[in-house]
């Protein structure tokens, strides 16, 4: 079976997005345009194709990235071609709200290509400026797509200025609309000096047209900004545009492709995806400007003899795949989504999950339409497809070929921020609830379940209040368990804010061979800033720990040493000071001793865990707090109502701004204040008021705060 479309003809984006951006309505209309769905499904009414989950279509709103592949010819550039190229776009469509993150971050690193949508009202907000600096991380080129001209307040240029205000300087206006709000009828393309109106029932057909006059003036002084920016990177155009010299439409649509690719400028394109009004020139630009797999810097791994090798998008070169999401599927299983980045992979053929070190077998392979899916023997470099039979395999695992392995770079999840208490309602749920939530966790990596040492109660811990309903709703539907569930918890940390030294000499004899252990330890704030590769061979470092065996002469034999580190972390996973987890602690072992008979494991276990909290009270314990970046938009006369509210959970109010006909608070607020935040600002507000909050930094809890949470501990 031969590859049905070259490499240079794929496309692998993503819809990313604030949420209520528009992005799903964006994705729905891709599909409609491409002939992958004949029916336009619309968000509000349940309906969207992408948002298959009952959840989803409940609340309106995205919860799983799904993925999906369509077809695509340009509706203009190369269709006066004999034959023009038909293209094939992989979308995935990613959530919005901050809780979800992580199946934005994961869907990030498998792509080569983003579409930012704005809504032309709100402009740039909270998660846009997240799902942005995620891309950044990754180094994604990306367009933007300004949507919801047709809404009331809906403003072109402001949305643009926020782009260029928050986000980068490189933004710069590919298109601008014609008429906006009611007026908002399409939109004038600069490069080619056209205007583009949207007609028929579904905006099918497209009528081009003359500039309109009264835009001529504005749409050749945007051109020039345009070509002016392209130019800039182009050092021969630079020279024909410092010349004088009429430089070709052509020539400039290839400038500005390179030019996105390298992530030197950023186009902004317009529309309203709910009025089909610009979807199928943004296909077109996904087409022209963003990168094929050949285009993208290659996925580079470590090898087995430790050193760094690039996997190129090729089909000879040996398989490389990652592993980016598990999906269950109640009628074939589990899905274990992949990217493959070089070689190729029959179904019924083995491959070699490198981080788990063993062979996993592929049953069969699915290329996905969100819910439906298209069963094919053979998957080629490039693509994006799921994998069915996979036994071990979990989210960030590398693929690969068993002679030829390499293991890629994970992903980074953010660490979660919200616990909950959870137990069965009955027996027969008891033994459900177990396998439900690690099928969920396989599933979710900032989901993560932990059994309190002490009460033999489970924790589950999210990133967020949405995060935990929606999963223990799935665990309902998807799995039959039935479930009590706690308040929700924050997910306090503990730390130090001095320097101590501090001795534990473990001795206990009980007849016949004794316990003997002696350490010396001292303990200080981490060093956050200092370089991986700056650091002594002696020293370790893990997430928020550092470990340095200063210990000369063998007062503390070697074989005894991971023993105390271990009694450390031990330590600092139970905290000293309310029972949180520590971080950003630096522990250097510096003196012992140790007895050549009595000396075991357990006993520098024990003494380097005991020299820890002892060390831990005269250094300045604290507890830290996760704050959270809130954005609240109110009509302005509930302004101060809203503003009062947020001074008495301790908020820092940072900045307020006009954002269309309302007001936007942007404030700090501590996780603790904020549970059941929703409800209150309806009542506040009549309804008319909504916020969004992410996770930002945590901070030291204020003393009085502090001994409340310790006499809850």
């Amino acid at each position: 079976m031969a590859r049905d479309y070259p490499l240079k003809d794929v496309r692998n984006i993503g819809i990313i997005a604030h949420i209520d951006a528009g992005k799903t309505t964006m994705t729905e209309r891709l599909l409609f345009y491409t002939g992958i769905s004949h029916k336009i499904g619309e968000t509000h009414e349940g309906e969207s194709v992408m948002d298959w989950m009952e959840q989803e279509k409940e609340r309106g709103i995205t919860i799983t990235s799904a993925a999906t592949t369509c077809f695509w010819i340009p509706t203009y550039g190369d269709k006066d071609a004999d034959e023009p190229e038909e293209y094939r776009i992989n979308i995935i469509d990613t959530p919005g709200h901050v809780d979800f993150t992580a199946e934005v971050e994961r869907s990030l690193k498998v792509l080569d290509g983003a579409v930012t949508v704005f809504d032309a009202v709100a402009g740039v907000e909270p998660q846009s400026e997240t799902v942005w600096r995620q891309a950044d991380k990754y180094e994604v080129p990306r367009i933007c797509f300004i949507n919801k001209l047709d809404r009331t307040g809906a403003s072109f240029d402001r949305s643009f200025d926020t782009i260029i205000d928050r986000l980068t300087q490189k933004a710069v206006r590919a298109q601008v609309p014609i008429g906006e709000e009611e007026n908002h009828e399409g939109v004038v393309d600069l490069l080619s000096m056209q205007a583009y109106y949207f007609e028929g029932d579904m905006g099918n057909d497209i009528r081009v047209e003359e500039v309109p006059e009264e835009l001529q003036e504005i749409a050749k002084k945007r051109r020039a900004t345009l070509v002016e920016a392209i130019v800039e990177t182009d050092e021969e155009l630079m020279d024909a545009y410092l010349a004088d010299k009429e430089i070709a439409y052509e020539d400039l649509k290839e400038a500005l492709r390179v030019g996105v690719i390298a992530n030197k400028i950023v186009p902004v394109f317009c529309g309203s995806a709910l009025k089909n009004k610009g979807a199928q020139l943004l296909l077109d630009a996904v087409v022209d400007y963003l990168p094929s797999p050949l285009e993208v810097k290659p996925m580079s791994g470590i090898n087995e003899d430790g050193e760094e090798e690039d996997r190129p998008a090729d089909d000879d070169a040996p398989f490389a795949a990652l592993a980016f999401k598990l999906q269950s599927d109640p009628y074939i299983g589990q899905l274990t989504f992949i990217r493959i980045y070089s070689g190729t992979l029959e179904a019924g053929s083995y491959v070699y999950n490198v981080s788990k070190d063993e062979q996993e077998r592929v049953g069969r392979i699915v290329r996905l339409h969100a819910n439906k899916r298209e069963e094919v023997d053979k998957i080629y470099a490039g693509e994006i497809a799921a994998l069915v039979g996979l036994k071990n395999t979990a989210t960030s695992d590398t693929l690969s070929d068993p002679d030829h392995q390499v293991e890629l770079a994970k992903i980074e999840f953010p660490k979660p921020v919200v616990s909950l208490k959870i137990e069965p309602k009955t027996n027969v749920d008891q033994e459900k609830m177990g396998m439900a939530l690690k099928r969920l966790s396989d599933e979710d990596p900032t989901f993560i379940i932990n059994t309190d040492q002490e009460t033999g109660e489970t924790i589950i811990s999210g990133m967020g209040e949405l995060h935990l309903n929606i999963l223990v709703e799935r665990m309902k539907r998807e799995f039959s368990v039935e479930a009590n569930v706690g308040q929700p918890r924050v997910a306090y940390r503990e730390t130090i804010r001095g320097e101590a030294e501090a001795e534990c000499k473990y001795v206990k004899q009980s007849g016949g061979r004794g316990q003997y252990g002696h350490v010396e330890i001292k303990i200080k704030p981490m060093d956050m800033n200092v370089d991986e590769e700056d650091l002594d061979k002696k020293t370790t470092r893990e997430d928020g720990f550092e470990f340095i065996n200063s210990i000369r002469g063998g007062v503390v034999p070697r074989e005894f040493v991971p023993s105390v580190k271990d009694g450390v972390r031990e330590a600092m996973a139970r905290g000293v000071v309310a029972g949180y987890p520590m971080v950003n602690v630096s522990c250097e072992l510096f003196d012992g001793s140790h007895h050549d008979v009595d000396s075991s494991e357990a006993a520098f276990k024990i003494a380097g865990s005991k020299a820890f909290q002892d060390g831990v009270q005269r250094a300045r314990p604290v507890i830290l707090e996760p704050v959270m970046k809130v954005e609240v938009v109110t009509p302005e006369e509930f302004m101060g109502d809203v503003n009062g509210n947020l001074s008495g959970k301790r908020a820092q109010i940072k900045k307020m701004e006009d954002r269309g006909i309302n007001k936007a608070i942007h404030a700090m607020v501590p996780l603790s204040e904020m549970f059941g935040y929703t409800n209150e600002l309806r009542s506040l507000s009549e309804g008319r008021a909504n916020a969004t909050m992410e996770f930002d930094h945590y901070a030291v809890v204020p003393s009085n705060i502090a001994e409340e949470i310790k006499a809850q501990g």
